[in-house]
């Protein structure tokens, strides 16, 4: 018997149904369309929103800017304080510079600063006179046997105010130098008190006058102090006049001579020696040198020299001094104009650097310590997105013994914010 198979057809969609499946895929295709629009829409926003990140700022500089070679060695003696300085360089040699020590017949320099200021007095000008009193002239034979530096002084003799400073500072009377303190004063006390005023007044942190003369070992400074009041003294025309004088001739001593017989020889030009039992020997001393055909000034102050002759000990001293202070000093471009400084980089591959935009020169020695310091200036220390070409983004300052020099540091190449592209393609 045979069995009878049903028919299959296969069934095909009517023109009606193709349409409807033809719009549902459509609007699946438009929907995924608007998701993906929708997205990229939303990425871009936040790529475009994000904060762009600001350039990284790098120094390059190596601010050790410290000269090579070894130091050229002054003849500084090992005992007592010196300190010795040169123009335009500063201090060349230093041993103990604060100490306090005696300073004999230099604080005869105070007293005159405090003559001077209670009584101006301008080269050329003799002053008022001022009459000596009986006393101070009876007291002469003492002071003699004392061996006192003296001038011979009589009741009623008048002296003008040049004579006094002269008779002060170059013979180094120490009886001129009551009269001077009684005659602006009135009283030794009131007189020191006011020496003290003006040391303060100086900016002398180290120094302690207790007379007029410097015969009083309580008459203390340091070698960093004399320094500063050598500057001020030779900064006074008539002062700076005085202590290059090798002699002058007064009314009643005649010709008298300076203690610093090396004037006039190796460049000195003054200042004041001191000699005393607790002082030993001390001299502040100028002197005139040449540099590579450059005039410079050498200060010194050497203090508490002793020996059986501390005096010409320490003068000659002062004239080696004198002599080497300016041993190896150059002139020479401690940094050049275009060095560069500063290197900024961004994250979109733009780059820039920064360079100082002129030299400094310095005098120096082998062996001198100069430092730099770099100076963001506002623009390059707050977040940095842009940038032009000479733009000043800091400056240099290079500390020297003289004083600072501070140069501007300018931007070679300028850079611009990113690109559309870098900021919807970051990461």
């Amino acid at each position: 018997m045979r069995r009878s198979h049903g028919t299959h057809r296969k069934h095909i969609p009517s023109p009606y149904e193709r349409r409807s499946l033809g719009r549902r895929i459509l609007l699946v295709a438009l929907v995924v369309v608007v998701v993906l629009v929708a997205a990229a829409g939303a990425f871009a926003g936040v790529q475009l929103n994000r904060a762009t990140p600001a350039a990284t700022v790098t120094v390059v500089l190596d601010r050790n800017l410290s000269i090579p070679g070894v130091p050229p060695r002054l003849p500084v003696p090992a005992s007592g304080a010196t300190v010795v300085t040169v123009q335009g360089v500063g201090t060349v040699a230093s041993v103990r510079p604060d100490l306090p020590l005696p300073l004999a017949s230099i604080t005869k320099l105070v007293t005159a600063l405090v003559v001077l200021r209670h009584h101006p007095l301008s080269l050329g000008q003799s002053g008022p006179a001022m009459s000596v009193p009986a006393s101070l002239a009876a007291a002469y034979p003492s002071q003699l046997a004392a061996h006192d530096s003296l001038i011979p002084l009589h009741a009623g003799e008048q002296l003008s105010e040049l004579q006094a400073l002269e008779a002060l500072l170059i013979p180094s009377a120490d009886n001129v130098a009551q009269l001077l303190a009684t005659w602006t004063s009135g009283t030794m006390p009131a007189f020191v008190a006011a020496m003290n005023a003006e040391a303060a007044r100086l900016g002398l942190h180290h120094t302690h006058l207790a007379d007029a003369s410097g015969l009083s070992a309580g008459s203390v400074g340091s070698a960093a102090d004399l320094i500063r009041l050598a500057r001020v003294v030779m900064a006074q025309p008539l002062l700076r006049a005085i202590v290059a004088m090798p002699q002058v001739t007064l009314p009643l001593a005649g010709t008298v001579y300076n203690y610093d017989y090396d004037l006039g020889h190796d460049g000195i030009v003054g200042i004041k020696t001191g000699s005393t039992i607790a002082a030993g020997g001390d001299f502040l001393f100028a002197a005139h040198r040449s540099v590579h055909g450059r005039r410079v000034l050498v200060i010194g102050a050497i203090l508490g020299q002793q020996g059986r002759q501390p005096l010409p000990h320490v003068l000659a001293v002062a004239k080696g001094l004198a002599v080497a202070a300016p041993t190896g000093l150059e002139k020479v471009t401690v940094l050049p104009a275009g060095q560069p400084v500063l290197r900024f980089r961004t994250a979109w591959g733009a780059s820039a650097t920064a360079v100082t935009t002129r030299a400094v020169q310095a005098w120096v020695r082998p062996g001198d310590h100069l430092a730099a310091t770099v100076h963001l200036d506002g623009s390059a220390s707050a977040p940095l997105r842009s940038l032009q070409a000479g733009q000043q983004v800091a400056s240099v300052s290079v500390v020297m013994p003289t004083g600072t020099v501070t140069v501007p540091v300018t931007a070679v190449q300028g850079f611009r914010g990113p690109t559309l592209r870098w900021r919807l393609e970051r990461g």
